[in-house]
């Protein structure tokens, strides 16, 4: 029988290994994009054969950033070489070598889109020696040649803890530096089974210590199976290692292969973890809502820059 749809508060879990396809709540429909107001950064995308985890990961704010001219750009793929089982990008283990025409694709790309801030994440490549840091680099030499007036966002994987390819990415100066906690402690072995929770709080903090005048960010997902007081101690511990923008939203299963959803998180409750963030903790900036992804309204990074600048 099909999970009833969701209206209210509170919000039932849903039962233990329920169908992945269970009726969305209201707050999470979201209409399906017009092929004429997406269409020209895809055909853009298509024709400078480039990525974007926009398509890759299966977001549902694709015909919101598309109509709007944006994108998130995914180098270094599409495959990743490990298999979180919450994600929708396919994992591939095999040796690939890195196309050096990317980097310049991806800047002709920015140039033509006319954009003011830039979001660039890869998949992991773990099969490479720096993890792939001299390709974030080469792409942000090519962005700031061809505009450089844009700000550029990096959402870096945890280079297995190599902290010698985490400055070199560094040494580009990024204007922020993003990367996700993507869940609490007690479920990484079950949802990011390749990653360790205290490395990646350490790749943040060493990134706050070292260059202070980077903006730092990271975001996590809800509905994977913890409580809301266990998002309230991640918020606590990302806070403790100096973060200063963070991102929460729903977690939405790609299909029947990946994790199912726990629960369905209110929008009243994310509104909550915002408040708490800001008001309590003092984030300079937490976005949390149903349908916030990392990336989701990035350019907004822009404005915090100038009422905080460093």
């Amino acid at each position: 029988m099909p999970i009833p749809r969701v209206v209210g508060w509170p919000t039932p879990r849903l039962p233990a290994g329920s169908c992945t396809a269970v009726l969305k709540p209201d707050w999470l429909r979201v209409k399906a994009p017009q092929r004429e107001r997406i269409g020209a950064v895809a055909d853009l995308l298509l024709d400078l054969k480039l990525n974007t985890v926009c398509q890759e990961a299966s977001c549902p704010n694709i015909g919101e950033c598309f109509a709007g001219g944006t994108a998130t750009f995914l180098i270094m793929g599409p495959g990743c070489t490990r298999a979180c089982p919450y994600c929708d990008i396919d994992f591939d283990k095999s040796v690939r070598e890195l196309d050096p025409s990317e980097p310049e694709r991806l800047g002709e790309a920015v140039a033509r889109l006319g954009l003011k801030h830039v979001v660039i994440t890869s998949v992991n490549r773990d099969d490479l020696s720096d993890g792939g840091a001299s390709q974030f680099v080469a792409c942000i030499e090519q962005v700031r040649s061809r505009s450089p007036l844009t700000s550029i966002e990096l959402l870096i994987p945890d280079f297995c803890g190599d902290w010698d390819a985490l400055a070199i990415v560094m040494a580009a100066a990024p204007d922020v530096l993003n990367h996700n906690i993507e869940t609490v402690p007690r479920l990484y072995k079950r949802a990011r089974p390749q990653g360790l929770y205290e490395r990646s709080l350490e790749l943040l903090l060493r990134v706050r210590q070292s260059w202070p005048r980077v903006y730092s960010k990271s975001g996590l997902m809800v509905g994977l199976g913890e409580n809301d007081a266990e998002v309230l101690e991640v918020l606590a511990d990302l806070r403790r290692h100096q973060v200063d923008i963070v991102t929460i939203g729903q977690y939405l299963s790609p299909g029947p292969k990946h994790l199912p959803v726990d629960r369905f998180v209110t929008p009243e409750q994310f509104e909550t973890f915002k408040r708490h963030g800001e008001q309590e903790l003092g984030f300079l900036q937490v976005v949390s809502t149903p349908l916030t992804r990392s990336s989701y309204h990035a350019g907004e990074v822009q404005r915090l820059m100038q009422q905080h600048p460093r």
